[in-house]
């Protein structure tokens, strides 16, 4: 089973690193799962391929590297959803919210028909209608997500 960790990176609080690593390892060790971090992918193209470059810096800067970038990141999480992802875990707050690229995951998940599970405190009526199109199940936190998903193991 694959996991894909989507949520809120540009404006989220260090990039949404905190909840990926705490989620990814669970995954891991508890379901002995592959996962893909959105924050570590993007780790490793940097370091790879624009090494010292402050991709935020460049959207005011040079807009023309920043889009050639960016569309770099939008190849690569939207091959893995559709060439190597099982499922989505999705963590929705202000930052998904704010943002676009967890929006287009989720429509690449729904397109290839692969589950998304949400994780959000929002109260359904906060949530876009075509973001709830999209979910296959929503769970409060990531505690009653986990017992499901060791449930389903």
């Amino acid at each position: 089973m694959r996991f894909y960790l989507s949520g809120g990176m540009e404006y989220a609080q260090g990039e949404g690193r905190d909840w990926r690593v705490m989620l990814q390892d669970w995954l891991e060790r508890e379901l002995r799962a592959s996962v893909f971090n959105p924050n570590v992918e993007s780790d490793r193209l940097f370091s790879g391929r624009y090494h010292g470059v402050n991709f935020r810096r460049l959207k005011t800067e040079d807009p023309r590297q920043y889009r050639i970038i960016a569309a770099e990141l939008v190849d690569l999480d939207c091959g893995e959803i559709a060439e190597h992802t099982d499922v989505v875990i999705c963590y929705w707050d202000e930052s998904a919210q704010k943002g676009a690229g967890t929006k287009g995951e989720l429509t690449m998940a729904r397109f290839f028909r692969k589950p998304v599970f949400m994780v959000t405190s929002m109260p359904t009526e906060a949530l876009p209608g075509w973001v709830i199109g999209c979910v296959t199940m929503i769970y409060p936190d990531f505690d009653t997500l986990k017992e499901e998903l060791r449930r389903s193991s």
